[in-house]
């Protein structure tokens, strides 16, 4: 039986922040972060209320490989690469260190895409090596290569800095 429209509004509000905050480090970009993770709430509530086959069993990790695989595909398209510089943000973010954020953020955006979400998924939202491979649609193994990889190119572009800004 499909769950009800009250569960999923429950779900949809308890889980949003740490979708879009995902959703933020895959994109780097506050607006498409919202859609991302609109897009990614209608794709779940979608199979939440499907008739046919079993309910979603664990609708968080579910909810977290959508946005993935939702995330990747957006990449595909032409349209998601043009970013418009003449405006600034609207809003400022005021909590963490912001050159901690900025340094980090910059650093996400000389990664591939599918390294970049490999890194969200692993060490900014804790998920298992399984569990990014599954909701990425990759080998384990291909998730470790990936991970060693990225991480490597994140040190190559922050260098001493990171050190110095986690010091601060």
């Amino acid at each position: 039986m499909p769950r009800s429209t009250e569960e999923f509004e429950e779900f949809a509000v308890a889980r949003t922040p740490q979708l879009f905050r995902a959703a933020w480090l895959m994109c780097g970009d506050t607006h498409r972060a919202e859609d991302l993770v609109q897009e990614t709430l209608a794709k779940v509530y979608v199979r939440w209320h499907r008739r046919l086959g079993p309910p979603i069993e664990h609708p968080v990790a579910y909810a977290h490989t959508t946005l993935a695989r939702t995330y990747l595909s957006a990449q595909r398209r032409r349209s998601t690469h043009e970013r418009p510089t003449e405006h600034l943000l609207e809003t400022a973010v005021s909590d963490g260190d912001a050159a901690t954020r900025l340094a980090l953020r910059a650093a996400l955006d000389e990664l591939a895409p599918m390294d970049r979400a490999v890194l969200v998924l692993r060490f900014l939202e804790d998920v298992s090596v399984a569990d990014t491979a599954d909701a990425l649609g990759v080998s384990p193994g291909a998730v470790r290569n990936r991970t060693i990889r990225a991480l490597d190119r994140l040190r190559a572009v922050l260098g001493p800095s990171l050190h110095d800004l986690l010091e601060t």
